[in-house]
């Protein structure tokens, strides 16, 4: 396929098959691309191998990061918050697909990394075939599939934990080799600036004052992104409409911020229904508890500790507090260009009907957990949002 420069899908399509043909030593012909909707600069297609010496697959993925300008609305962030450097994103997604490339198959949260050229900006990956978004399954599927559905994720979130529990100074040397300009984590940096701010904002919008009991659980809680007992690698971009269903179960997309953190943040982010964006999903008491025991099941053997359901369930209520202190930091005021970006989601409901859902189940939580001070905090908060007019 011939490359112009009005045709910037022939360009990735060329330049993946000048890596192939580099890589494999004969030459590389890929046609018909899709495009499987790539967001802001980085353009994702799907495209067949006419031409396969080396036994490569079928299909594959190809993923490039393009020069032109574009800002990718598909997450809650502002400028500010991705720094402007899109390279590092691009470094540190090519690193963690690499790393998590070397797992096991079995416990590999992902595509697998073909090859890469990080001065092109260009991944090759394999192709995950035909999927179904978790998103839709959890919208339009009975009550036992979304439940099976959901303790599936939990599970397969579980087996990437357990598969890389110490391992975090692999990832670093990869960082390092791939001279990633800084390694800073975008979500931490995010929970950086809502942990001062929430306070102002309860205070300014719902009349509502913190206690320093409260705050100092907060953050304690904040620092499970720089430390903690239980860290673990993530893909961190862990919003439904990056998590599909496969054959082979549940396989999550997008590793632009992947990284290692408190393993507990993963499972307490679906808990509390994806806070950093407006998807809502029905998580009963029973649905929940099913969730948390599909995970511990596969993180027990290297976290023996979370066998105790008291330290389990104290665990889990600091990791799902902090989660709905970032959502709140989102959502509470009126950004229109914030939840705009957000509410395009399958399963987005407004922005009230979240937060008041995600400080609920955080209430429960901390009442299994016999944590007074965040139940109260947290009944408080969404008895206040209730009585609010937020679209």
């Amino acid at each position: 396929m011939t490359a112009t420069l009005a045709d910037p899908v022939s360009e990735v399509v060329a330049a993946a098959e000048k890596l192939l043909t580099r890589r494999t030593g004969a030459p590389v012909t890929l046609v018909d691309p899709v495009d499987l909707g790539g967001s802001g600069r980085t353009i994702v297609l799907r495209v067949r191998v006419a031409e396969n010496p080396f036994s490569l697959p079928r299909t594959l993925v190809i993923k490039q990061l393009r020069e032109e300008s574009g800002v990718s609305g598909a997450r809650a962030v502002d400028p500010d918050d991705l720094s402007g450097d899109s390279g590092s994103a691009f470094l540190r997604e090519a690193v963690s697909y690499q790393f998590a490339t070397a797992l096991a198959t079995d416990s590999r949260p992902g595509a697998e990394l073909l090859a890469s050229d990080l001065e092109a900006r260009l991944l090759v990956l394999s192709d995950l075939g035909d999927a179904t978004p978790i998103s839709a399954l959890l919208e339009h599927s009975d009550a036992e599939t979304v439940t099976n559905t959901l303790m599936a994720m939990a599970q397969a979130l579980g087996r990437m934990h357990a598969a890389t529990v110490g391992r975090e100074e692999d990832f670093t040397a990869l960082l390092r080799r791939a001279e990633v300009a800084h390694c800073d984590d975008t979500v931490a940096e995010q929970v950086e600036r809502a942990v001062p701010a929430v306070p102002r904002l309860l205070a300014e919008i719902l009349g509502i004052d913190v206690s320093p009991e409260l705050t100092e659980q907060v953050a304690r809680a904040a620092k499970l992104f720089e430390s903690g007992r239980f860290r673990a690698f993530s893909p961190s971009d862990l919003c439904p409409d990056n998590i599909i269903v496969n054959d082979e179960g549940v396989r999550f997309l997008d590793y632009e911020w992947g990284g290692f953190r408190d393993a507990m943040l993963d499972i307490a982010y679906a808990l509390v229904s994806f806070p950093g964006c407006l998807c809502s999903i029905d998580l009963s008491d029973d649905r929940t508890q099913a969730m948390i025991e599909a995970w511990r099941a596969e993180v027990v053997g290297m976290w023996p500790a979370l066998a105790d359901d008291n330290v389990l369930a104290a665990r889990m209520v600091e990791a799902q507090l902090i989660w709905v202190w970032l959502s709140t930091y989102l959502f509470l005021p009126e950004n229109h260009t914030r939840i705009a970006a957000v509410r395009e989601h399958h399963l987005s409901v407004p922005r009230s009907e979240a937060l008041i859902q995600r400080w609920d189940r955080l209430a429960r939580s901390a009442d299994h957990a016999g944590n007074t001070v965040v139940a109260h905090h947290a009944r408080t908060i969404a008895d206040k949002i209730r009585g609010l007019s937020v679209g």
